[in-house]
């Protein structure tokens, strides 16, 4: 479903502060792989996503999405086949929009626009079957302002929103770390069970190791642009967190940096 072909991004290049974001970088997945992806600071894992989803071009290599090749497509090009998630709630809405005028953007991504009704009866209806599967009583609020929403019921709603579609690849960008721990773990749960009923081809970008070996059926590790440990399967199922820092130390030459994972 998504091939990363030999993919590099340099920012800044020629000046001081060059910094070599890819390396050429490789990544398969088949479709209705979970990938949870992790990695210390710098190592490349939002260069990843934003490069896959058209935020800014590659210097070389390909990246194709079943089959398409899509390397020069502009980002909003691009909407028709991914969906995403970012790690600012108030990034995937609208915030002086109704959930409901929310969901019917989500619904029309990548179609012709006409003058038409704006939302039908029955789309409404649809909304309110959607939002009951969050389980956060928001079927009974399409009316409502999103930005009276809380930082939780954003996040869930967007990641309702990205998954709408059913594209052919949903990006999760770090999409609980600016939550609460309580709220974070319903948005992860959430999130499975909305891959898991819609198969969806994820990539999901994690700091917390416990979730990156808990979700997915399969880990990939990032160190320097590239993807130093991939393990999936009952390899995956019986990591441990030890094992993670083993394994990077062990790749990389070096201890794990990044603060943010070593607390979690």
């Amino acid at each position: 479903m998504l091939d990363v072909k030999n993919i590099s991004k340099t920012f800044n290049a020629g000046t001081v502060n060059e910094k070599a974001a890819l390396n050429g970088l490789s990544l398969h997945l088949d479709e209705g792989d979970f990938v949870t992806v992790i990695g210390g600071n710098g190592a490349g894992k939002s260069t990843l996503l934003n490069a896959v989803a058209g935020v800014w071009p590659v210097d070389s290599g390909a990246i194709m999405i079943d089959g398409v090749d899509i390397t020069r497509l502009p980002e909003h090009k691009r909407a028709k086949y991914i969906g995403r998630v970012f790690q600012d709630p108030m990034i995937g809405t609208a915030a002086t929009m109704q959930i409901e005028e929310n969901l019917a953007l989500a619904a029309r991504r990548g179609q012709r626009r006409g003058l038409g009704p704006g939302i039908t009866r029955e789309e409404q209806e649809e909304y309110k079957e959607q939002l009951k599967m969050l389980g956060l009583g928001l079927e009974s609020r399409l009316t409502t302002k999103v930005g009276l929403l809380s930082g939780g019921q954003r996040q869930a709603l967007t990641l309702l929103m990205a998954s709408l579609k059913k594209p052919k690849l949903l990006l999760l960008d770090e999409h609980t770390a600016a939550l609460d721990p309580k709220t974070a773990a319903k948005v992860l749960e959430l999130s499975a069970k909305i891959v898991a009923e819609h198969n969806l081809t994820t990539l999901m970008i994690t700091h917390n190791m416990k979730d990156a070996i808990q979700y997915g059926n399969r880990l990939i590790m990032m160190h320097e642009g590239r993807v130093i440990y991939d393990v999936s399967g009952e390899e995956k199922k019986n990591l441990k967190v030890a094992d993670l820092l083993l394994k990077f130390e062990q790749a990389s030459g070096s201890e794990l940096d990044n603060d943010r994972m070593l607390l979690s």
